[in-house]
């Protein structure tokens, strides 16, 4: 089955439900290495993202996303809100008007998503960012549909790689963002944005079943 505008408001707010449980977890690993504000600001956007799909949700998957990099750049502050707000305005335009997403179009929706990071952030695999779970995650998302998969088990791969990618950056030195001030003292903690990364792809994975 393919993603059409409802099937994404949904997973996007399977996303929201899913930054809201795990807030404090968040906070408590940017406590570690950072503000001490990454749950806080992912809740407080994906909050607004959701008042905005309650206003009414646009006719096509590429406009959903669209409402969300918007709302998240103008509500979440730090790191984040620019990063995840262009993540999903690179995928939208990615997407552009396709009324219904197949695997093949997720899957290059998650690679824009990637490029869009990079390209703001400067990170690469091995910095102990978001791209350490994103990279890998659409790596595997890319094989699934080269092997023939459905969205959700695009998806599904792309989570699973996620988590991987997140776990590793525990024994990794920062070398990007404010953790990076503490060079060797980051070591032995998980990056929040990787984490936060891979709970909401399992998030959007599980929503799309």
């Amino acid at each position: 089955m393919g993603c059409n505008a409802e099937r994404a408001a949904g997973v996007l707010r399977a996303g929201a439900a899913t930054v809201a449980e795990h807030k404090t977890e968040l906070t408590e690993l940017d406590r570690a290495i950072g503000d001490a504000d990454h749950g806080e600001n992912l809740d407080r956007g994906f909050a607004a993202v959701l008042a905005a799909l309650d206003a009414g949700v646009p006719e096509t998957p590429g406009a959903v996303l669209k409402v969300a990099a918007t709302t998240l750049i103008s509500k979440v502050g730090g790191a984040a809100g620019p990063l995840y707000g262009t993540a999903f305005l690179r995928a939208a335009t990615k997407l552009g008007d396709a009324s219904e997403l197949d695997a093949a179009a997720v899957a290059a929706g998650l690679r824009a998503a990637l490029d869009g990071v990079v390209a703001r952030g400067k990170a690469e695999v091995g910095d102990a960012t978001m791209v350490d779970a994103l990279e890998p995650a659409v790596e595997a998302a890319e094989r699934a549909h080269a092997d023939g998969e459905n969205v959700a088990a695009v998806l599904t791969a792309a989570a699973d790689a996620a988590k991987e990618g997140a776990d590793s950056t525990v024994p990794l030195t920062a070398r990007k963002g404010r953790a990076s001030y503490l060079g060797e003292r980051s070591v032995g903690h998980a990056d929040p944005g990787a984490t936060s990364t891979a709970l909401l792809l399992r998030s959007f994975a599980e929503a799309s079943r």
